[in-house]
């Protein structure tokens, strides 16, 4: 007598599942989602800085020269000081949006997908 095992139906080596043999699936559970399109931040603070450094240089090419200053460091000295309120403004930009786009969220029903696949 031999001992051999039988052939296996899967890639994997072991022996197949045969449908009897399956653990009992639970139901489905359905879920309550929120769906709604959210702007992203980053975008918006950075368009609040670019709006800060053409307001300095602006601000910096316009303005009647100084003989003990530059141009480039009045440009500098400008974009760090419009640099930061811009930011905050994009920042409360995206906020007043944000809190928009929770407003008109929708609420769906959301079955869960088996993804063994």
């Amino acid at each position: 007598m031999s001992s051999e095992t039988p052939p296996s139906d899967s890639p994997s080596g072991h022996p197949a599942e045969h449908p009897a043999e399956r653990p009992a699936e639970r139901p489905a559970e359905r879920r309550e989602v929120s769906v709604r399109r959210a702007p992203r931040f980053a975008p918006f603070m950075l368009l609040g800085v670019a709006v800060g450094f053409i307001a300095a240089l602006i601000i910096a090419y316009t303005s009647p020269p100084d003989p003990t200053l530059t141009r480039e460091s009045v440009l500098g000295f400008f974009f760090v000081v419009l640099a930061l309120p811009g930011l905050l403004l994009g920042a409360l930009v995206v906020l007043v949006l944000d809190r928009r786009s929770v407003r008109r969220a929708r609420r769906l029903s959301a079955d869960p997908v088996d993804d063994d696949a």
